[in-house]
């Protein structure tokens, strides 16, 4: 995020940060709808070979966070785009999606104090990670707050550790899971602001010198594939130090140690990350100049 985002970040109110993403929308959706009407866009093919370019490969164990509006036109929309990854990591691979029904703060969510259905409960990041989650055979892992749907020949392993987690980012995460498997992360169209859920692994890797979470848990409820409800304790980003990320600052760092690329699918400026690379990065850089997300310069 550019120095000049971050500081109207902080200083409108809320109403008019809706309404600028609100309008951003809307000329992304005519720009989409221009191009449907002349015939442009993208197929599964298309998207396949596009994955191929970048890098991605049979076998490949790979965590897509997504925006399908940034693709541009695609011709069946989600299910092009699931269909294309399912197809370019084969029977070999994994794939995985966040699954998360918060949209909100995770402090504001965990107050509402709804029960976590993880058959039922769509997720609220995009219509690519809800086709996922629906497709037969997809695991999801049951955690309140970061549950993660898995599909491929590790998803039980990937997913099955979740349960009971205090934090969503522990080394039993799917997301530090992931690193074992020497996977990758793909922003397609999204970036570290975005959706920079990796990022937090740090914070529970080390003894962490900010006070990122709560001073106190919280008592959720998460309802099995069973039916059966479980009451668990999860903690709760502190809203103060949220404020104070600085996720995207990190990406030169990342692009220059040779942790990501920066590539393009469609119209979606996207990067793909090797994630056992970033987690180094990220644990050798903390240790000598305690570069985070909330101090990127060190």
């Amino acid at each position: 995020m550019s120095k000049i985002k971050t500081i109207f970040r902080f200083l409108l109110p809320d109403f008019l940060i809706q309404f600028y993403r609100s309008n951003k929308k809307n000329r992304i959706n005519r720009k989409i709808a221009f191009q449907k009407q002349r015939g442009q866009g993208l197929n599964k093919k298309d998207l396949y070979n596009c994955f191929y370019e970048i890098g991605i490969r049979p076998g490949d164990s790979l965590l897509v966070h997504s925006s399908l509006s940034k693709i541009g036109f695609v011709e069946n929309g989600a299910v092009d785009v699931v269909d294309s990854l399912l197809e370019i990591i084969s029977h070999e691979g994994d794939l995985l999606m966040p699954s998360s029904a918060n949209g909100l703060l995770q402090i504001d969510f965990v107050k509402k104090d709804e029960v976590f259905d993880v058959k039922n409960t769509p997720s609220v990041l995009g219509s690519i990670t809800e086709n996922f989650r629906k497709r037969d055979g997809v695991r999801r892992s049951l955690n309140y707050l970061e549950p993660v749907c898995a599909y491929g020949k590790n998803a039980r392993y990937l997913t099955e550790g979740h349960f009971g987690e205090v934090s969503p980012y522990t080394k039993r995460s799917p997301f530090h899971r992931l690193t074992e498997l020497n996977g990758k992360i793909l922003y397609l169209g999204v970036d570290l602001d975005n959706a920079g859920t990796s990022l937090h692994i740090l914070e529970d890797s080390v003894d962490f010198h900010f006070p990122v979470y709560a001073s106190s848990d919280f008592r959720v409820k998460i309802k099995d594939e069973k039916g059966v409800v479980h009451t668990v304790f999860t903690k709760a980003h502190n809203p103060v130090f949220s404020k104070k990320r600085k996720c995207n600052d990190l990406i030169p760092m990342f692009i220059d140690h040779g942790v990501c690329e920066k590539v393009k699918i469609g119209n979606a400026e996207s990067y793909l990350f090797d994630a056992k690379k970033m987690l180094d990065l990220m644990l050798e850089k903390y240790k000598s100049e305690k570069i985070t997300m909330y101090t990127p310069k060190g």
